[in-house]
């Protein structure tokens, strides 16, 4: 080895002459060390002359060079280390920009960040949320308020994340280093070597810096301080899920209080007082979302005799709402074209056609039917999107919804596509969520088996399963119902209601049922069959009663049901027209002549030799017993119902065991109920907790929880106080859940201090 290379001291040629010495080549050494073949060569041609003192150290490892070799080699790196001296932030032009004057909320927020900001070294502070949230104006307002905590420097970078081509680590560390004081020529070439510099300058150094619009992980790596007392904040619409060791805040919606602040500020209270409503109208219309509420507060200062209320009339149009949000330069559409534009085709598609979803929410199921594609792909993608700030997940399920202005956004790009396609696209994707929904409500009858579900390798697994997907995807199914009707499948309407008929009574609370039967009454008048129109006009007498609490219309349509039952001889509609009529008679108070619809109902079904009548006749019998005892006639009741119980034991041919059961179950109930009514207590209690556990086994919420607020009320009047808390605190929260009429009574109770004893 050359005495000479050494005297001079220059790292270059000691690396070569050493490198040879060991007889390797640059690819060879590159491979040992882990440093990068271009970074070798630039050091040995003297580009980079101070390499970092790991990279340094690496290479003596693999080189082996004798003690004073070593230490010539790290001298040489260390002349060739640039000196930077602290220079004026200024003249690098990467100074913060001006604080937002009118800054509004964000608070609680703020506080977090100035406590994460003391929990060194060098903490990374990620602030994440979608388009429009006001994300830069939160760090920028963060970093004044720190400013002085940072003595050697505050500088903010442009990373352009939401441009086509995002800036490059490379660039941004040259930046960086410049605006500390290292020469333009000082510059390592590499961007690794440039990371390496960065951290070293940054180690003994109080800097906050300020990564704005951050495009992904790997974009903003390089850029963080290793250690020390620096703070760094970055912003971006992406989550940023890979980057580890960062404290993260997620920014959403201002709260209705905050936003007609915000408005107050730019355009004065005074004038957000005077039109209290419509301001907070405004606020709902902007979706509460900063840049948008800015907006619209910056059209008012700029138009300052302008009512909010018009403003507020122009934005409740939904077609010219985006259109409205616009001020100058700003507008909301402008902040979703940029995120838009960075998607790839696929993820575009899916995003508007996502807009096509009935509902507040959507499964990727759902979004997979409306882009014809994959379920695999569509739940990657929805998970894209929503770490790109454009879908909101849900915490709990794999669901999302759009934020409204983002919906809207995203729908109108739906003329992309081709209008005829995306009208198939559509009915298809009805009629397969209508086919699955009709599959899962036959796991609730208990006279048919689930079948012909369109997926069966993902179709819902027992009851269970199937409730906890007619009850997610309610509105997805109730739209692909409306939507089979107005396609003219006609049939495929009527089958999914009539499967449906079982599981409605478990939901009973559900205002929808009127509009599934609206929709099946008129399938069957579109089809002609009369005999399946008196059926679902009965279904929609029941939901009336008992879902709309509309008499009024529940009885004018049980009359309907009445005379077309006649009008086609059917003695089983005919008997139950007269049921649910007289359950609507009943509920406006017309007692004595909802006993005689229910005697004629009783009279059909007894003429009728079919077995659905004999579970006709139970019903009609336990409704009729129900009746009496309300009307204060609690012995002819019991007589009834014990003539109830009477067919229950004799059995219904080609009935299921489970369905009896469930029918013997509400029998004791109203056994139950008549022996409380004539105070005969302890006759009533084993009665009461039977009928429980009958209805509890069926799942039969609907029965089971005013089954248990009667059984609470026994107790209390056997004396079996702490039993009948634990009931009654059950049964309130039953009730209130299904917003039950028996709720009132269930709070009475609770609310009683005394009891009378048996």
């Amino acid at each position: 080895m050359s005495t000479a290379d050494t005297a001079r001291g220059e790292f270059g040629p000691l690396l070569r002459d050493l490198r040879r010495h060991a007889g390797l080549s640059q690819e060879e050494l590159a491979q040992r060390t882990g440093v990068s073949v271009r970074a070798l060569a630039d050091m040995e041609r003297g580009r980079t002359r101070g390499p970092q003192r790991r990279t340094v150290a690496a290479l003596v490892a693999v080189l082996a060079p004798d003690g004073a070799q070593a230490e010539a080699l790290e001298r040489a790196a260390a002349s060739g280390r640039p000196r930077p001296k602290h220079a004026p932030v200024a003249q690098a032009g990467l100074h913060l920009p001006r604080d937002v004057r009118d800054f509004t909320a964000r608070e609680e927020s703020l506080a977090r960040l100035r406590t994460m900001a003391e929990e060194g070294p060098a903490p990374v502070v990620l602030i994440t949320g979608q388009p429009g949230l006001g994300k830069t104006a939160f760090a920028v307002r963060a970093a004044h308020s720190l400013a002085g905590h940072y003595p050697d420097g505050q500088f903010t970078v442009d990373l352009r994340g939401t441009h086509t081509q995002p800036a490059a680590p490379r660039e941004v560390l040259g930046r960086l280093l410049h605006a500390c004081g290292v020469a333009l020529t000082a510059l390592p070439q590499d961007t690794e070597d440039r990371t390496d510099l960065f951290r070293t300058v940054a180690r003994e150094r109080r800097m906050l810096l300020l990564l704005d619009d951050a495009a992904d992980e790997e974009q903003v790596r390089p850029l963080f301080p290793a250690d020390g007392p620096s703070l760094t904040l970055v912003t971006g619409r992406s989550t940023l899920a890979g980057l580890e060791n960062a404290h993260r805040i997620t920014l959403g919606v201002l709260r209705r209080e905050e936003a007609v602040a915000l408005l107050a500020r730019v355009i004065g209270p005074e004038r957000v007082a005077a039109e209290a409503q419509a301001a907070r109208d405004l606020a709902d219309l902007c979706g509460r979302l900063p840049l948008a509420v800015r907006i619209a507060a910056q059209r008012l200062a700029a138009q300052p005799q302008e009512r909010l209320a018009k403003l507020a009339a122009l934005l409740a149009d939904e077609s010219r709402r985006l259109d409205g949000l616009r001020a100058g330069d700003l507008q909301v559409r402008a902040a979703f074209a940029l995120s838009y534009a960075r998607l790839d085709p696929s993820a575009r598609r899916m995003l508007r056609r996502a807009t096509l979803a009935a509902g507040p929410d959507f499964s990727p199921r759902t979004v997979a039917l409306l882009s014809r594609t994959t379920q695999r792909q569509a739940e990657l993608c929805t998970q894209e999107l929503a770490d790109r700030g454009l879908l909101q997940p849900d915490p709990t399920a794999e669901r999302y919804r759009f934020h409204d202005l983002l919906r809207l956004f995203a729908a109108e790009q739906l003329a992309e596509d081709d209008p005829a396609e995306l009208a198939r696209t559509r009915e298809d994707a009805a009629r397969w969520t209508l086919a699955r929904a009709e599959a899962a409500a036959l796991h609730f009858d208990p006279e048919r088996s689930p079948s012909d579900d369109p997926d069966p390798a993902t179709a819902p697994r027992g009851p269970e399963q199937a409730r906890g997907w007619l009850e997610a995807e309610r509105a997805q199914w109730l739209d692909s119902l409306h939507r089979a009707l107005m396609d003219g499948h006609h049939q495929e309407v009527l089958d999914a209601a009539e499967a449906m008929h079982w599981f409605s009574d478990r939901v009973q609370h559900w205002e929808q049922w009127t509009e599934v039967f609206h929709c099946s009454v008129a399938a069957a008048r579109a089809l002609g069959n009369r005999r399946e129109e008196a059926t679902h006009l009965n279904y929609l007498t029941w939901s009336y009663n008992l879902c709309l609490h509309d008499p009024v219309r529940g009885l004018a349509t049980a009359r309907e049901a009445l005379s077309v039952a006649r009008e086609v001889g059917d003695l089983l509609q005919t008997g139950w027209a007269y049921g649910y009529g007289a359950g609507s008679l009943h509920r406006l108070g017309r007692d004595e002549a909802a006993v005689t619809w229910l005697e004629n109902s009783a009279a059909c079904h007894r003429e009728n030799p079919a077995p659905q009548a004999r579970l006709a006749e139970l019903t009609t019998l336990n409704t009729l017993g129900g009746y009496l005892r309300s009307m204060g006639r609690p012995e002819e009741a019991l007589t009834i119902h014990w003539q109830s119980k009477e067919l229950c034991l004799a059995g219904i041919p080609g009935q299921s065991a489970d369905l009896l059961t469930l029918f013997r179950a509400s029998t004791l109930h109203h056994l139950g109920q008549d022996l409380g009514a004539l105070d005969r207590w302890a006759e009533a209690e084993p009665l009461l907790h039977r009928a429980l556990d009958g209805l509890e086994e069926a799942g039969m919420a609907a029965w089971s929880e005013p089954a248990r607020l009667d059984l609470a009320i026994a107790l209390r009047r056997l004396g079996r106080e702490a039993e009948a808390r634990t009931a009654l605190e059950e049964a309130r929260r039953g009730l209130a859940e299904q917003g039950h009429p028996r709720l009132a009574e269930a709070d009475r109770e609770l609310a009683a201090d005394t009891v009378p004893g048996p």
